[in-house]
């Protein structure tokens, strides 16, 4: 490999130049195989054993090392083009959307898109303040999830402005909401989780038409002051997606 392709390779961690490049890094066999499969533009792909049919660039277990994100390096990587997703202005309210705001962990983020594809989520609306999706520690958190999970960067108060203003459901997870196993559920609507320190920015907050707690166990104890944004967000759609799987009483 050439300097200058390893310079550009180690480059795509920072946000900047992977906006600039359009660009993104994804690592191992199994992610990289899924993404050719997926049909998502594959622009480089280096590895140190023959595990594409000859379609990788082989290479070393040194430059592997000079080139990977991760402390201990997979056997290949790829570079490939970011996605286009076009954000409605509204959403649907007949389907259950995520709301991320401010939400800045890597991990969390990568977490969060890997729940939604498990509970069937397509949607995942972002602050433009949240992690990018497409910083390396997501794309491997997710799990190949970030290929099934169209991903929005927006205004985010706008969009639960409009939406909440079209009917659709806003759902918040507050320490003043209602006992989220008795409240009345939609099976569509936006479920809002805020930042790991501050919880939903107040302007958000301004547009959550349902407030939700999930309580402790015993409801009286005093332990832990909140749960890990990621947690919280499966046990919420765990709860939602419950509810909808229920027969509907006559």
């Amino acid at each position: 490999m050439t300097r200058s392709e390893i310079r550009f390779i180690r480059s795509l961690a920072d946000k900047h130049a992977r906006t600039e490049s359009g660009l993104f890094v994804a690592e191992g066999s199994k992610l990289i195989g899924e993404i050719l499969a997926s049909g998502w533009e594959v622009e480089a792909l280096y590895s140190t054993r023959d595990t594409f049919g000859g379609r990788a660039e082989m290479i070393s277990p040194a430059e592997m090392e000079r080139i990977s994100m991760l402390k201990t390096p997979n056997d290949s990587l790829a570079t490939v083009r970011m996605p286009s997703h076009a954000a409605p202005r509204t959403a649907d309210a007949g389907s259950l959307a995520l709301a991320l705001d401010a939400v800045r962990n890597p991990g969390n983020m990568g977490t969060i898109i890997r729940l939604a594809d498990w509970f069937g989520i397509e949607d995942v609306y972002c602050s433009e303040d949240s992690a990018d999706c497409f910083n390396p520690k997501v794309v491997q958190a997710t799990m190949g999830a970030v290929l099934r999970v169209r991903v929005h960067y927006l205004d985010l108060t706008a969009l639960l402005a409009r939406s909440a203003a079209a009917g659709t459901p806003v759902y918040g997870t507050t320490l003043d909401g209602g006992n989220i196993y008795s409240e009345p559920l939609t099976a569509g609507g936006i479920i809002v989780m805020g930042n790991e320190g501050h919880g939903i920015s107040p302007g958000c907050a301004a547009h959550v038409t349902r407030r939700l707690l999930i309580p402790p166990y015993p409801a009286s104890r005093r332990g832990s002051e909140s749960l890990n944004v990621a947690m919280a967000a499966a046990v919420v759609c765990a709860e939602f997606r419950r509810r909808a799987a229920m027969p509907r009483s006559r």
